[in-house]
C-alpha cells in the first residue's frame, strides 16, 4: 500500500504503469518487474515522418531548381497539334518599276532650265534638263578649230600629192616615147617611175593618217568612237551633251535639279521608270538567306483578288539584318498599282506536309527553339524541357522532338524567367490580393 499521496500518484501515472508490473515470487511475495521503454520505437516513426515531409517539400519547392510565380492571365499558352504544315514566310513587299534608267550628266555644268516636273510622263528623247557650261563650249570651239586646221592641212597635202602624181604620169608618158626613140637614158626614166610609185604610196599613207586623226578627234569631242554608218556632229557633240534627254518612255521621278545648281560630271539628276511594267521588291530576314531561292512562288492579294509572283533575283548582301529579293508577276499584273505601293507576300519555301506543330510566339526569340516551358497535366505549373524545333512560319513552328500532340506550352515571351526551371501559376484574384 502507498504510504503517502505522492506514492499513490506515482503509482497511477502511465510511466509508472509502463515501467512496473507486479509479479508473484515463489515465496508468495509480489515483486516489481521493469518493462522495456517505448521511446525508441516512437523516435524511429518520427524520423521516417520527417524524411517523408522533407522529401515532399523538396519535390514541391526545390526539385525544379529556380521557381518563378506569375499570374496565369499574363501568359499565352498554346496546344501542340498535328496537321499539314505550310512552309512559308510572310514578308512586306513594295511595287517597284521593272526598269530604271538614271539621268546622269556626261558633262558638268550649271542647271539652266528644268523643262519637266517630277512625276511627269516623258517620251524617249524628250529634253528634260538643260545645263550651261561656257568653258566647255569654248573648249569644243577650240577643238573644232584645231580639227578644221588639221583637216585642211591633210587636204592640202593630198592636193599636192595628187598634183605631183598627175605631173609624174604626164612625164612618164612623154619620156616613154623618148625612151623608145633612144632620146633619153633608161636610168632617167627609171628614176621618174620610182618617184611616181613613191607618191602613190605617200597618198595612201596620208589618207590613212587623215582618217585615224578624224577618229581620234571625234573621240575627244564626243567621248565615243563613231562606228560605221554613224553620223556624229563633231562640233556640237559636247554641247549637245549638256541637254539631258529621256532615255525611254516612262515616268520621271527622284528629280534633283534646280535652276542655278552646279552639277559635276557623272551626277545623277533623276530617274525614268518604266510606266507600265512593274516588279515587287522585299526585304527578308537574314535567317532565310539560304532558304529563299530563284523560282519560288509568292502569293498576295490586292483589292480582294489573289495574285502570284515568282522570285527572280536574290541579293546576297545583308544590310541591317535583311537581304533584298526581286519578284516578277506571273501572268497579268494587278490593275491600278503604283510604285511604292505596299504588298503583303507569302513566300512559299516548300509544299505542305504532315508535322507536329506548336503555335509560334515570342518564346522562340528567347530560347532559339532549344527549350520551352511545358504545362504539367494538373495545369498548376509549367516545367522547363529541352526540345528540338524545325521549320517556322508566321503561325506555327515544326516540332522535331521533345513534344507530343495535346501538350500545352507557354508560347509568350520568356524574358522574365529565362533562368528559371519551373513556373508556378497564380490566379488573377490571388495576384490582385498580393
Amino acid at each position: 500500500m502507498p504510504r503517502s499521496f505522492s506514492d499513490f500518484k506515482r503509482l497511477l501515472s502511465p510511466d509508472s504503469a509502463a515501467s512496473h508490473v507486479l509479479a508473484s515470487s515463489p515465496g508468495g511475495m509480489d515483486r516489481v518487474i521493469a518493462r522495456k521503454p517505448r521511446w525508441p520505437r516512437y523516435a524511429a516513426l518520427a524520423t521516417v515522418a520527417i524524411l517523408i515531409c522533407g522529401g515532399a517539400f523538396w519535390a514541391l519547392r526545390g526539385a525544379g531548381g529556380n521557381v518563378y510565380r506569375v499570374p496565369v492571365n499574363r501568359l499565352t499558352i498554346g496546344t501542340v497539334s498535328q496537321g499539314p504544315f505550310e512552309d512559308y514566310i510572310a514578308v512586306r513587299g513594295a511595287v517597284a518599276p521593272f526598269i530604271i534608267d538614271y539621268l546622269t550628266t556626261d558633262q558638268g555644268g550649271t542647271v539652266k532650265q528644268v523643262l519637266v516636273e517630277d512625276g511627269a510622263a516623258v517620251k524617249s528623247g524628250q529634253p528634260l534638263i538643260i545645263l550651261s557650261n561656257p568653258a566647255l563650249q569654248l573648249q569644243v570651239a577650240a577643238q573644232q578649230l584645231t580639227f578644221e586646221q588639221t583637216r585642211f592641212k591633210y587636204e592640202h597635202d593630198l592636193l599636192d600629192i595628187e598634183h605631183q602624181i598627175s605631173k609624174l604620169q604626164s612625164d612618164l608618158a612623154r619620156d616613154k616615147i623618148l625612151l623608145d626613140g633612144n632620146a633619153i637614158a633608161p636610168s632617167q626614166y627609171k628614176q621618174e617611175q620610182e618617184e611616181y610609185n613613191y607618191n602613190v604610196k605617200l597618198r595612201a599613207a596620208t589618207i590613212a593618217s587623215r582618217n585615224a586623226e578624224q577618229k581620234v578627234r571625234a573621240t575627244q569631242l564626243t567621248g565615243a568612237t563613231p562606228g560605221a554608218g554613224s553620223h556624229v556632229d563633231v562640233a556640237n557633240a559636247g554641247v549637245e551633251a549638256l541637254t539631258i534627254r529621256a532615255p525611254m518612255d516612262g515616268q520621271l521621278t527622284a528629280l534633283d535639279a534646280y535652276v542655278g545648281q552646279s552639277k559635276s560630271q557623272g551626277s545623277v539628276l533623276g530617274q525614268v521608270n518604266s510606266a507600265d511594267h512593274f516588279k515587287l521588291t522585299a526585304d527578308v530576314d537574314e535567317f532565310y538567306l539560304g532558304h529563299v531561292i530563284v523560282g519560288q512562288q509568292a502569293r498576295f492579294s490586292i483589292d480582294g483578288r489573289d495574285y502570284r509572283a515568282q522570285v527572280a533575283k536574290v541579293y546576297p548582301q545583308v544590310t541591317n539584318g535583311t537581304f533584298k529579293v526581286d519578284m516578277y508577276f506571273e501572268g497579268t499584273a494587278p490593275a491600278g498599282i503604283h510604285v511604292g505601293q505596299a504588298v503583303d507576300l507569302r513566300v512559299e519555301l516548300g509544299g505542305a506536309s504532315q508535322a507536329v506543330m506548336l503555335p509560334n510566339g515570342p518564346f522562340y526569340q528567347d530560347t532559339g527553339g532549344n527549350w520551352v516551358f511545358v504545362v504539367a497535366p494538373g495545369g498548376g505549373h509549367a516545367e522547363r524541357r529541352n526540345v528540338r524545333l524545325g521549320r517556322r512560319n508566321p503561325d506555327f513552328v515544326e516540332v522535331v522532338d521533345g513534344l507530343k500532340p495535346g501538350e500545352k506550352v507557354v508560347v509568350s515571351g520568356y524574358e522574365a524567367f529565362q533562368k528559371m526551371d519551373r513556373i508556378e501559376f497564380q490566379s488573377a484574384e490571388n495576384s490582385d490580393n498580393q
